[in-house]
C-alpha cells in the first residue's frame, strides 16, 4: 500500500520496525532459557506450571496475530504498531516484577497481545517507508530478523540469567522505549483500507480452547486422564473450537481464516507446519533441563551449548528460498523434517550421564538447526506460490497459527511426558529420554505431512493456472 507521505528517514524506520520485530521474536526463545532460574525462585511451582511462562505467551500470540492485522487495517498501521510496542515494553516491566508464576503468566499474556500488535503491522510500515524498488533489500533485512533473535536466545538469556531471569524481561525496556519515542517521529500510516469489525469474540474463544487443551495435556500426568479436570480441559477445548470454526465460517472478518484451507497446497503445509514446531517448541525446553539438570551445568553454559543449533539456522535459512524455487517447498521441507528427527534421534542413542558434548550434542543441534532452517522459511513462503495476491495474508495469519498453535502443543506434550516434577537429576534421565522420544515422534509426524505435500505440490495445475508467486524478498 502506498504511504500517505514520503518518510524522512527510511533507514530508521528499518531500525524502529526491526527492534520491535526483533523483541517480540527474541521473546519465543530467550524465556526457555531462564527456566531452570525461575523455577528455583518459584519453589513451590512444578513444571506444569512454569510450562504456562511459555504457553500463555504463545497461545494469546496465536490467537490475536491475525485480529491485530485487521484491526490495523481498521484503525490504523502506525497507531497499532506504537500502542502494541507500549503494551509490549510495560507488560515486560511487569513481567521482572511478577511476585507469584501466575502472575508472570498473566504479564506474559498482556506481553503476547503487544506482540501480536507489533508482527504485522511493522512490515506494512516498513514498506511504506521505502520506494517500491529498495523494499526487496528492506523487505529482506526485516525477515532476517527472526533467524538472528533464534540465534542469540540462548546465549544472550543465559548471561542475563546469571545476573537474574528477571533481566530477560528487563532488557527488553530501554529498547522498547527508545523504538517508541524515535517511532512517534518517523513512522508514517500506510494507506488502509476500512475492514469491517474484527472477530474479538471468535479471537477470545480461539485462546479459551486452546488453553483449555494445553490445561489437560499438563496436568494429566497428575490427575490422570480420566480425571475430572482432565475431561473438563479436554471437553472445553473441543466445544470452544469447534464454535470458533462455525463462528468463522460466517463472520465478515473471523478470527480464523478458513477459505484458504481448500487449497490443499496450504491445508498440508499447515498440518506440517504444526506437527514440526510441536517437536521444536519441546526441544528448546527439554535440553535446557538436560544441560542444566543431568549435566549440572550453569544457564550461562547451557545458553551457550544450545546456540549452534540456531547458528546453522541463520546459515541454512539464506539459502532455502533458492532450493524451493528448484526442486519445490515440498522436497525441501521433507529433507528438513528428516535432518529434524536425526538430531533428537542422536541424543536418544548417544546422550547419558556421561559429558560428552561435542560427540553427544553438538551433531543434534547441527541436524536440528538444518531442518529448522530448511523448513520454517520455506512453508512460511509458500503461500505466495499457492494463493493468489488477495490471499497472502490469509494464507500467510494461517501458517503462524499454526506454528504458534504447534508450539503451545509441543511444550504441553513434552510437560506430559516428561512429568510436572522432572527436575532434570540423573535419576530422572529416562524422564528426559521420553522427551527426545516425543520429538522423534512428532518429526516423524510432520515427515509424514511433508511427504503428503510433495505430492499435493506435483499434482497441482499446470504453472499458467497457477496463483502468482510473492514477491522475492
Amino acid at each position: 500500500m502506498p504511504a500517505t507521505s514520503a518518510s524522512p528517514a527510511p533507514t530508521t524506520v528499518l531500525l524502529v520496525t526491526s527492534a520491535a520485530a526483533f523483541l517480540s521474536s527474541l521473546d519465543l526463545f530467550i524465556v526457555n532459557i531462564a527456566f531452570p532460574a525461575i523455577r528455583a525462585d518459584f519453589p513451590g511451582s512444578d513444571l506444569g506450571q512454569l510450562s504456562w511462562v511459555l504457553n500463555g505467551y504463545t497461545v494469546v500470540f496465536a490467537a490475536f496475530l491475525a485480529l491485530a492485522g485487521r484491526l490495523a487495517d481498521r484503525f490504523g498501521h502506525r497507531r497499532l504498531f506504537l500502542v502494541g510496542l507500549a503494551v509490549f515494553t510495560v507488560a515486560s516491566a511487569l513481567c521482572a516484577a511478577a511476585p507469584t508464576v501466575w502472575a508472570l503468566v498473566a504479564a506474559r499474556a498482556v506481553q503476547a497481545v503487544g506482540a501480536a500488535m507489533v508482527m504485522p503491522t511493522s512490515l506494512s510500515l516498513l514498506l511504506a517507508a521505502y520506494p517500491p524498488e529498495r523494499r526487496s533489500h528492506a523487505v529482506g533485512a526485516w525477515a532476517s530478523i527472526g533467524a538472528v533473535a533464534a540465534a542469540l536466545g540462548p546465549p544472550v538469556g543465559g548471561l542475563l540469567v546469571e545476573l537474574s531471569w528477571h533481566w530477560v524481561f528487563l532488557v527488553n525496556v530501554p529498547v522498547g522505549v527508545v523504538a517508541l519515542l524515535v517511532g512517534l517521529r518517523v513512522l508514517v500510516e500506510p494507506g488502509t483500507a476500512r475492514v469491517g469489525v474484527p472477530d474479538l469474540l471468535g479471537a477470545t474463544g480461539l485462546v479459551i480452547g486452546v488453553g483449555a487443551l494445553a490445561y489437560a495435556l499438563v496436568r494429566a500426568p497428575d490427575d490422570g486422564w480420566v480425571s475430572v479436570p482432565v475431561l473438563s480441559g479436554v471437553t472445553l477445548a473441543v466445544a470452544g473450537l469447534t464454535w470458533v470454526v462455525l463462528r468463522s465460517r460466517r463472520h465478515p472478518v473471523p478470527a480464523l481464516e478458513l477459505d484458504v484451507l481448500r487449497v490443499p497446497v496450504v491445508a498440508t503445509a499447515a498440518l506440517t507446519m504444526t506437527a514440526f514446531t510441536t517437536a521444536f517448541a519441546g526441544m528448546l525446553v527439554v535440553n535446557v533441563l538436560f544441560l542444566t539438570g543431568t549435566w549440572g551445568w550453569s544457564v550461562a553454559l547451557a545458553g551457550f551449548g544450545l546456540a549452534p543449533g540456531p547458528l546453522v539456522v541463520v546459515v541454512v535459512s539464506r539459502f532455502s528460498g533458492r532450493l524451493a524455487a528448484r526442486f519445490g517447498s515440498g522436497p525441501v521441507t521433507l529433507a528438513g523434517t528428516v535432518a529434524f528427527a536425526a538430531g533428537p534421534t542422536w541424543w536418544l542413542l548417544r546422550l547419558g550421564t556421561e559429558q560428552g558434548y561435542w560427540a553427544g550434542v553438538l551433531p543434534g543441534q547441527v541436524f536440528t538447526g538444518l531442518g529448522v532452517g530448511l523448513i520454517l522459511p520455506t512453508l512460511s513462503a509458500l503461500v505466495g506460490s499457492a494463493l493468489p495476491a488477495h490471499q497472502w495474508g490469509s494464507g500467510s495469519s494461517l501458517i503462524n497459527t499454526a506454528r504458534q498453535g504447534g508450539s503451545v502443543l509441543g511444550v504441553a506434550l513434552l510437560v506430559s511426558v516428561v512429568g510436572t516434577h522432572t527436575t532434570g537429576l540423573p535419576e530422572e534421565l529416562g524422564a528426559l529420554r521420553g522427551g527426545w522420544a516425543l520429538l522423534v515422534a512428532s518429526a516423524l509426524v510432520a515427515t509424514v505431512f511433508a511427504t503428503a505435500l510433495t505430492v499435493v505440490e506435483r499434482r497441482r495445475d499446470t504453472p499458467a493456472d497457477r496463483p502468482a508467486s510473492a514477491p522475492a524478498t
